[in-house]
């Protein structure tokens, strides 16, 4: 007599076994493919199934990322467009789908070509996240199954669930790890330490020596420093020195510049914010804060954050801890921070603008960069240092003749480094090759010849030049001003005309 109940439970016997076995296997391995195919052969050797594959959907195509039977090369066969063939319609649908022959349904594809002689139906079931179609799951059914074709659907809808949790956290795992990767990479500086042992910071000035030493000085502790000088000084040059000499040098060099984020974005960009915790929040995201953790965070431009930032980053460098946006997880963080600033903050905190105890916790250690103008014979290194890097990118020859490079130095450069980098690729790119003399020096940096900018920077510091030497640069500045009328550049310069013209003979100008 046939006995209902103990094939019944024969059945849900066989079904916990499976899914023990294949949750052991799940837990147990950090490798997904691997565990992923020692649980199908579970699934083969329990259901009688054969071919089992699981497909992820990528970019709307659904890819094998594991089987237990197919070779590599038919593996790229089996890859189907989402509503294209079984696979692709349950991707679509959401549901299981069941082909009970498939030697005779058009809509069992086979597109890896192998051949399942032992086949006679094919189930396959969608992997869900959150009402969202990850992938599929699908298998042949042999003739020798011992399970209805409803269970066997059933167990696959039930593994399928396993399946698609393990594979989403791996998913969000790599994604975390390659996007944190990134961020290193892209944050993380690179130096040659054959200039000066100071990276890309060139130059020997008195004013510059003095910023390496307070640099030497203060790199192994954990102070908080701010960078101040004017724009395209090299304040951030001057932060991943301080890190890289640092007891942090192996951790991440986060940088984020404060005046390029608006103020609604800049919370969530230092803090990081949870999933849903507004509009396009769809997943938790980490702040600099967290990603520079261990490591050192350079905030730029920090004059520029609204009072509402002001408030929040004190408490982050008064407690070192702080909540996602949208989220009540308090995050304790090892960061130390290096900001910067062009800005008069001593003003901005007698205006109201700036926040006091936030200025004193900023200012710890002030170190001023000095303008390209008062670094002397630094501006000839950054011009051949700038040169050859410029001609090794665009592979041309440009030579610079003495009097064009005169010209560059006595230039006052407002917009410092930055400028002077800018400039040579302009003259490596629209230089004759033959040599950059004087005149087409005006043609390519035509600010030479602005008497308001000569007005409004102080002339560049050359105190290594004797008093004859002195004395010729200012008679040429001088013609140079008047177009070399000697009359009015006389006028200029509290001198006779007669005296004019015994000194440019003298000095043969």
């Amino acid at each position: 007599m046939f006995d209902k109940s103990a094939c019944m439970s024969c059945l849900t016997i066989r079904e916990l076994t499976t899914l023990y076995e294949i949750s052991s296997v799940i837990s147990n391995h950090y490798d997904l493919q691997t565990s992923l195919e020692k649980s199908m052969k579970i699934l083969k050797n329990s259901l009688s199934l054969e071919n089992c594959v699981v497909h992820i959907l990528e970019d709307d195509v659904l890819n094998v990322f594991a089987s237990i039977e197919l070779s590599k090369f038919q593996k790229t066969l089996a890859s189907y467009k989402v509503g294209e063939g079984v696979t692709g319609m349950v991707a679509e649908s959401k549901e299981p789908v069941v082909v009970e022959n498939i030697h005779n349904n058009s809509i069992f594809l086979n597109k890896s070509g192998k051949r399942d002689f032992n086949g006679k139906s094919y189930a396959a079931v969608p992997l869900m996240i959150d009402n969202e179609s990850i992938g599929v799951l699908g298998a042949v059914i042999t003739k020798n199954a011992e399970i209805q074709l409803d269970d066997t659907v059933r167990i696959l809808t039930i593994v399928s669930s396993i399946f698609a949790q393990t594979i989403h956290s791996y998913q969000l795992y790599q994604k975390e790890k390659e996007r944190l990767q990134e961020l290193k990479l892209y944050y993380k500086m690179e130096w040659d330490s054959k200039v000066h042992n100071f990276g890309d910071i060139i130059g020997d000035s008195p004013k510059m020596e003095q910023v390496f030493k307070v640099i030497q000085r203060i790199a192994q502790s954990d102070v908080t420093v701010l960078v101040r000088g004017e724009t395209g000084t090299g304040k951030e040059l001057v932060a991943a020195a301080i890190h890289k000499r640092s007891n942090r040098k192996d951790e991440p060099f986060i940088k984020l510049n404060c005046a390029a984020i608006t103020d609604t974005l800049l919370e969530s960009e230092l803090f990081g914010h949870e999933k849903g915790a507004f509009t396009d929040a769809r997943e938790t995201r980490k702040g600099r804060f967290e990603l520079a953790d261990g490591g050192t965070l350079f905030l730029d431009e920090i004059g520029d954050i609204s009072p509402s930032a002001q408030v929040k980053l004190l408490r982050v460098l008064q407690e070192r801890e702080f909540e996602r946006v949208g989220g009540s997880k308090t995050i304790k963080v090892n960061v130390r921070l290096v900001a910067a600033t062009n800005r008069n903050l001593e003003q901005m905190v007698k205006d109201g603008k700036f926040r006091e105890d936030l200025y004193y916790r900023l200012n710890v250690i002030p170190i001023d960069l000095p303008p390209l103008r008062e670094r002397g014979e630094d501006i000839k290194q950054l011009v051949n240092f700038f040169l050859e890097r410029a001609m090794r990118n665009h592979k041309k020859r440009v030579t610079i003749t003495d009097e064009a490079m005169d010209a560059l130095c006595s230039y006052p450069w407002p917009g410092n480094v930055r400028e002077l980098e800018n400039t040579i690729e302009r003259i490596v790119l629209m230089g004759n090759e033959e040599g950059i003399n004087k005149y087409d020096m005006l043609l390519l940096l035509p600010a030479l010849n602005d008497q308001k900018l000569k007005s409004d920077y102080k002339p560049i510091s050359k105190k290594s030049l004797t008093l004859e030497e002195l004395e010729k640069e200012a008679i040429i500045e001088a013609l140079e001003n008047n177009d070399y009328n000697q009359s009015n550049a006389a006028v200029e310069l509290g001198i006779t005309l007669r005296q004019m013209g015994y000194k440019i003979k003298k000095y043969e100008i």
